[in-house]
């Protein structure tokens, strides 16, 4: 009996469902190869072939293997699909065993297969070994050479403009469909706009780009665009979604703060604007510390650069630094999710499925995941694993380091001072406290004090516990003194006020004794009255007789003796104040600290590097169990692409200080020859001008991923990238100004029904903002976008409602928040500036599909879901943003309702309304207005035609037209 009851690992408890390739559907009878093989590999070779022990004898890896059969005999009997045990137990769940079935259509594929004969594509070979590649896998389109096919002939030549248009075109054509007319100026420019710098244009770059008839106008505004700082912002965001960047650990629930993730950010963002070569892009951020000569320090600007690039290779989840996991589970799980990065954004593989056991649907073996993983652990070595802060590079310079030296002198200084006056003034305390307790302890309680708490005699501990406040004297609890000091002075204080109002009454009544009693009598009523109370009469008799009137300024001329009592009670207690000491300590400390503020600051690079002399082995890990180490393996690249000599990886490269096996790795990836990298990056370029793939999968462009739509354009692009020097602004220059890129987004009933997809691109499909575009455009539009460049990132925090919002933390000591932190208008910065934090995401940008970083994103998702329109209608974000907006065109046209419309109109939509438009505009701002006005906000102190146009241009904002490109 076949024994099919070993369980299956965790990681095979995915959908079987395989797609049939192309040349095998509806081509005849299934054939092992095409057909059976793929869904015998994905589910049953794990138990019946690939590993030592093949379960019940049974290895389904050959036809001639499955008919000979296992222990319960033959497998199959060709011809005879009911006498077949293999489509009994198949049909019957016990095979594979566990939760996961094979689908109804697999299953009848291996019937069908059965019943025709059990037919193969070819001869079987005599000898098989375990990892051989089959001739459809060493064939599939993705692993042949990149060729540079000619453009077709099409019919319609006058809507070619470049050899992209011919390749969409001829496709067209074969099903009976042309372009869409070439979109009109407006729409153009908007949608270049977004694409190449992921800002609207001005409404005067419209008019400008309106303006200009010359012939090249539109290829004068690409070139504009792609020279843009924001062009490197819009692109180097694609590409960090692919590295996966964020600036957080994640993995645990501490999720520590990347502090210095920002610079690699930047890196990407510079190396954009500058258009630097793609393949040299690739090979800094593979093996950027491996260009350069350690130790790294006093490093060029250069330098700097090739090691920040190395961040590409730091930005997987990372626990190690946190306490409490399992720092050797934590540790691979870096591992893994690096190769994940690396793999999907580089090769368009899944290469992380071999990590447990050979992968069930591409050739990709499970040694070839562990010769890949050589390739890095060098660098991630788990058994003598480097923490993330011990990883961080130093940019201080020796110069930094010595001026640095020269300020810390200055501040010890002030900082000598201070501990002198702190003696200084406890010896002080101590005797003023001592002079307030009888004489008889005075000396005793001084000796004790003074002597070393380590050398104190019992007597004295217990003498000092009997004056607790004698005891406590210290640099730390002067204030408390000092508190003493400031009542004792509010009590002088006191004491002055009093005497102050009596000896002025008792010189006033001295000063007015010689006047007649009525006078006298009026004399005092009108003093004492405020004299802002006294009537005309009133103030008319104090002015005559101002010479006898007494004040406090003036009490010295009838009264010395008060006066100088009065100035001995207030000197009294500024002498006192004077001594408090706590203030006068700090005033030392404050100016330390502002001496070594001065410093440099010490800047870091969370960079990937090597100790030198350290290259570990690497074992494979049955089952992916790094507690199950297997045999040892040398780095290599996929055993599937050895017919272009790219798989050996030298173990140690003598010329370098390091291993030099990413480099090496970097290089196979660069070199032209590599089947994947070339075409994985011009497929994702397509799609971020397309919204769709040639290839729909951009991370796998393996056999369950999506197959070309136009695999010829694919190779022409992708040898066109390289043959130009892997430059992405030329590259943009081509596909921009192509026919395909220019169309209309209007449809047509033919082609909806032809082609309801737009696979065939028939016209441009309009693609909605994303969430990053969509925030920076609506701070755009509202006239507050900061466009500031570069570093540190805009923090995020959690709102009393667990909302997470712009701001900085300020919480007391029970984690209730204090005052808001103001950011001084960082947080109109754009939302690539935003702090990209694994368990605080950003509500604005969440609700808008902005995507985890799980460990990378190969491709956005655009949901249409409740919570958008949600965050449009109510979230503070709208309202606030509504409201600029409305300022900004009140600013522009106060009290011109028709204006107002008109402008807010253009800037919302790059577009003028119509007179129709407008004139509905004008009527929805009067019924706002009047509503306002009947119905006042509490709380809110707005004109009602602000808020009325607040209103209006939340409406917009809201809208479809504001939302998507066409």
């Amino acid at each position: 009996m076949m024994n099919l009851k070993k369980p299956i690992p965790a990681c095979l408890t995915v959908s079987a469902c395989f797609l049939l390739s192309t040349a095998a559907f509806g081509a005849g009878a299934p054939l092992y190869e095409t057909d059976v093989r793929p869904i015998l590999k994905a589910q049953c070779f794990h138990c019946h072939g690939e590993e030592e022990e093949i379960e019940g004898q049974l290895d389904l890896r050959l036809r001639r293997l499955i008919l000979n059969g296992g222990d319960s005999g033959p497998a199959i009997v060709p011809g005879d699909a009911k006498g077949s045990l293999l489509l009994e137990r198949i049909e019957s769940g016990e095979m594979p065993p566990g939760k996961v079935n094979l689908s109804a259509k697999e299953i009848e594929t291996i019937r069908s297969w059965i019943a025709s004969g059990a037919k193969t594509a070819r001869d079987e070979p005599e000898e098989f070994a375990a990892d051989d590649f089959t001739y459809e896998e060493r064939n599939f389109w993705s692993f042949q050479p990149i060729g540079k096919p000619d453009p077709p002939a099409v019919k319609e030549t006058s809507r070619v403009r470049n050899p992209i248009d011919a390749f969409i075109l001829a496709k067209l054509e074969e099903v009976g469909l042309t372009f869409a007319p070439d979109a009109e100026r407006r729409t153009l420019i908007r949608r270049l706009s977004f694409d190449l710098i992921g800002l609207p244009p001005t409404p005067e770059e419209v008019d400008i780009f309106l303006a200009d008839e010359r012939p090249d106008a539109y290829e004068r505004l690409v070139d504009r665009l792609l020279a843009s700082p924001h062009y490197g912002e819009r692109w180097g965001r694609h590409w960090l979604d692919v590295a996966g960047y964020a600036d957080s650990e994640g993995f645990s629930e501490a999720d520590t703060e990347r502090e210095s993730a920002w610079r690699y950010r930047d890196y990407v963002i510079r190396s954009m604007n500058n258009d630097k070569p793609f393949d040299q892009f690739i090979r800094e951020q593979l093996a950027g510390d491996e260009m350069i000569a350690g130790p790294y320090k006093n490093m060029s600007a250069e330098n700097v650069e090739k090691l920040t690039a190395t961040g590409f290779l730091r930005m997987a989840p990372d626990g190690t630094g946190a306490g409490g996991v399992d720092q050797n589970l934590a540790r691979n799980q870096v591992m893994a999710e690096t190769l994940k990065i690396v793999s999907s954004s580089l090769m368009g593989m899944t290469v992380g499925c071999a990590e447990c056991h050979s992968h069930r649907y591409d050739p990709i073996r499970h040694t070839d995941y562990y010769s890949m993983r050589a390739i890095f652990e060098p660098a991630l070595d788990w058994k003598k694993w480097r923490a993330p802060k011990s990883r961080r590079i130093s940019l201080y310079t020796d110069e930094d380091k010595r001026l640095a030296a020269e300020i810390e002198a200055k501040a010890k200084l002030v900082d000598d001072e201070r501990v002198a006056l702190t003696a200084k003034f406890i010896d002080q305390t101590l005797e003023a406290q001592l002079l307030k307790l009888e004489e008889s302890v005075r000396e005793p309680l001084r000796v004790a004090y003074k002597t070393a708490a380590s050398k104190r005699t019992p007597e004295q501990k217990e003498l000092l516990d009997k004056f607790p406040k004698i005891l406590k004297i210290s640099a730390g609890s002067l204030y408390l003194y000092d508190r003493e000091i400031r009542v004792d002075a509010a009590e002088i204080d006191n004491e002055r006020k009093k005497k102050e109002k009596e000896f002025v009454e008792q010189a006033q009544e001295i000063a007015i004794s010689s006047l007649p009693e009525e006078e006298r009598t009026a004399v005092r009523v009108a003093l004492s009255k405020a004299e802002s109370a006294r009537t005309p009469e009133q103030k008319t008799l104090l002015g005559s007789h101002a010479k006898q009137i007494v004040t406090l300024a003036n009490l010295k001329e009838f009264a010395p003796e008060s006066a100088a009592e009065i100035e001995r009670l207030k000197k009294a207690a500024d002498d006192l104040r004077a001594t408090q000491k706590a203030d006068r300590i700090k005033e030392f400390q404050d100016k330390a600290a502002e001496i070594r503020n001065t410093k440099p600051k010490e800047g870091f690079v969370r960079a990937l590097t090597e100790v030198a002399g350290q290259l570990p082995e690497t074992h494979l890990f049955f089952r992916g169990d790094f507690e199950q180490p297997k045999e040892k393996l040398a780095p290599a690249g996929l055993s599937i692409l050895d017919d272009y000599g790219l798989v050996s990886i030298p173990v140690n490269d003598s010329s370098l200080s390091t291993s030099g096996r990413r480099l090496a790795f970097a290089k196979r990836l660069t070199d032209g020859k590599h089947p994947l990298t070339a075409r994985v990056l011009v497929n994702r370029f397509w799609l971020n001008h397309f919204g769709r793939g040639i290839v729909e999968t951009p991370g796998d462009f393996g056999f369950l991923g999506a197959r070309p739509t136009h695999p010829e354009l694919l190779d022409w692009m992708a040898s066109e990238f390289m043959a130009g020097g892997w430059k992405l602004k030329s590259f943009h220059k081509m596909l921009v100004t192509s026919t395909a890129y220019r169309q209309s987004s209007k449809r047509t009933e033919t082609a909806d029904e032809i082609d309801p997809d737009n696979k065939l691109y028939s016209h441009m499909s309009i693609r909605r903002l994303e969430a990053e575009t969509l925030r920076d455009t609506i701070l755009a539009v509202s006239g507050k976008l900061n466009r500031k460049m570069f570093g540190e990132p805009v923090p995020v925090m959690e709102d009393a409602v667990g909302q997470i919002i712009l701001g900085k933390e300020n919480l007391d000591g029970e984690r209730k928040p204090l005052a808001a932190i103001d950011l001084q208008g960082e947080e109109y910065r754009r939302s690539l500036y935003i702090q990209v934090r694994r368990s605080r995401p950003l509500g604005v940008l969440a609700a808008f599909d902005m995507p985890e970083m799980e460990p990378n994103c190969t491709v956005r998702s655009s949901s249409t879901v409740t919570p958008q329109a949600l965050m449009l209608m109510n979230s503070d974000f709208s309202t606030q943003f509504a409201g600029e907006f409305a300022s900004r065109v009140e600013e522009s046209f106060p009290n011109d309702f028709k204006k107002q419309c008109a402008q807010a109109w253009e800037l919302a939509y790059c577009t003028p309304p119509s007179e129709q438009q407008i004139q509905r505009g004008v009527e929805y701002l009067t019924q706002q207005k009047e509503f306002y006005q009947q119905n006042p906000p509490a709380g809110i102190k707005a004109t009602p035609d602000h808020l009325a146009l607040t209103s209006f241009c939340q409406a917009l904002m809201s809208s479809n037209a504001f939302l998507y490109v066409d």
